[in-house]
């Protein structure tokens, strides 16, 4: 079995969803395959990783060590992979769930801030509860 690769993911950590998920996933990195960079820091360098604010903002990417971009779906099946969430993980990797996940994701991060002042507060409050 090939080691995994470590994996980059950019979020937007003004989305309180998005910094609830990235808690989750710190908290289950223990093997150090995940790094996490906000972009709306100054960490984050849109000409190196070659994907703009703006289109970050709108998707979900992640980068390898080896520098290859993923984007949607595909960040979430890497990044639980790398968590050991391996019912999400294979949940994720499904290509017959693909296009509804894709919908999904995509009609979510369109939307992610309206829905993170509903959902947010709460989902942060679960994480922080569980530490």
């Amino acid at each position: 079995m090939t080691p995994l690769q470590k994996l980059t993911l950019y979020y937007d950590a003004a989305c309180p969803l998005c910094r609830a998920e990235i808690q989750f996933l710190s908290r289950r990195n223990q093997q150090g395959l995940l790094a996490f960079v906000d972009i709306n820091s100054a960490h984050y360098q849109p000409e190196t990783v070659g994907v703009s604010c703006e289109q970050a903002l709108a998707a979900m990417y992640g980068q390898y060590a080896d520098g290859k971009l993923i984007s949607g779906v595909e960040v979430f099946a890497a990044a639980y992979a790398r968590a050991n969430l391996k019912v999400l993980a294979w949940l994720f990797s499904r290509k017959a769930l693909r296009p509804v996940l894709n919908f999904s994701y995509r009609f979510f991060a369109r939307n992610r801030h309206a829905i993170s002042k509903i959902c947010g507060p709460f989902a942060l409050w679960l994480i922080e509860r569980r530490r």
